[in-house]
């Protein structure tokens, strides 16, 4: 039996991919970038404060490095709490002994629950991302627009009055989207979100997202990833990251400047056997063929350029 001629029709595809959600291009074929100082590469740092609750809903599915045992998990619950009490502290130590900048993704529970922390990092004057309220809010498409939008004003409120600026970037609780969360963060006043991570490159969106770029944050280089999801050594994670880094700059030297990001978890790279191996990725990076900047920066310079 042949199939109907309209089997095969699909209206929306078109040369790329089939959405409308960005303009396709292959990355070889983009404008080119130079960073400031004619650096090869871009070193954007994430560091994100977390706060999971210890009666976590987990809806509409399980909080990825969340709680795992049955409530109350206070031994998940605790080492959270070590990367905001202890971990962190050697993070900020390492970052300054090589001279290097990171942008903290925070969740803006931590006001209230690591006041001292939140103090510290406002003293610094670093770059603040939003990161939703907590690590259990989760977004999804079954969220009405009302409830969406106060998930994401509400902690960009409260991150912008705590530390007196504004906050352009957001990562969201599991780096998980619905449907129209993209539209709602344009609305929400936000400009980039960490979310997306199809590209080596930002990128604008289009269409109800006019104006909010995607800043690819590399899962597959992230600490977590490697360590929790893979269950690779340390010493594996450093050279991971050591060849993300080499490529890159590889490329660069034909195709223009290149972004390299990293995600640093305190509770992770902050534990004392750890922390060495951190330092051995920032010994690799803080040279002269890179450029550490802000995520906020990184979009700026990117803008300029007209990426696309």
């Amino acid at each position: 039996m042949a199939l109907d001629n309209d089997y095969l029709s699909y209206p929306n595809r078109h040369y790329g991919m089939d959405h409308q959600l960005y303009e396709w291009k292959m990355l070889k074929d983009r404008h080119s970038i130079t960073w400031p100082e004619d650096k090869k590469l871009a070193l954007n740092i994430v560091v994100p404060l977390q706060f999971f609750p210890l009666n976590q809903k987990d809806q509409p599915f399980k909080v990825p490095a969340g709680m795992t045992m049955p409530y109350p998990d206070l031994r998940h619950f605790s080492l959270r709490q070590y990367g905001n009490r202890v971990g962190i502290f050697r993070v900020l130590k390492a970052l300054d002994k090589f001279g290097l900048r990171a942008s903290f993704a925070i969740n803006s529970k931590l006001i209230e629950h690591a006041p001292y922390l939140m103090q510290v990092i406002k003293e610094r004057g670093d770059e603040v991302i939003a990161h939703g309220e907590q690590m259990d809010a989760l977004h999804h498409s079954g969220l009405d627009s009302d409830t969406e939008l106060s998930m994401i004003r509400g902690p960009k409120a409260k991150l912008e009055g705590f530390f007196e600026k504004e906050v352009s970037g957001w990562l969201s609780p599991a780096k998980n989207q619905g449907q129209h969360t993209l539209a709602r963060l344009k609305q929400a006043g936000i400009g980039y979100t960490l979310d997306w991570v199809n590209d080596d490159m930002p990128y604008p969106f289009t269409g109800e997202a006019e104006g909010l770029w995607a800043l690819p944050l590399s899962t597959e280089i992230s600490d977590q990833f490697i360590l929790i999801n893979n269950g690779h050594s340390e010493q594996s994670l450093v050279e991971q990251i050591c060849d993300a880094d080499k490529l890159l700059l590889q490329e660069a030297e034909t195709q223009g400047g290149r972004l390299l990001t990293l995600t640093i978890h305190p509770w992770l790279m902050g534990q004392p056997h750890r922390i060495k191996y951190l330092e051995q990725i920032f010994a690799q990076i803080s040279n002269d063929s890179h450029y550490c900047c802000s995520c906020s920066e990184v979009i700026e310079i990117c803008k300029q350029h007209s990426l696309l």
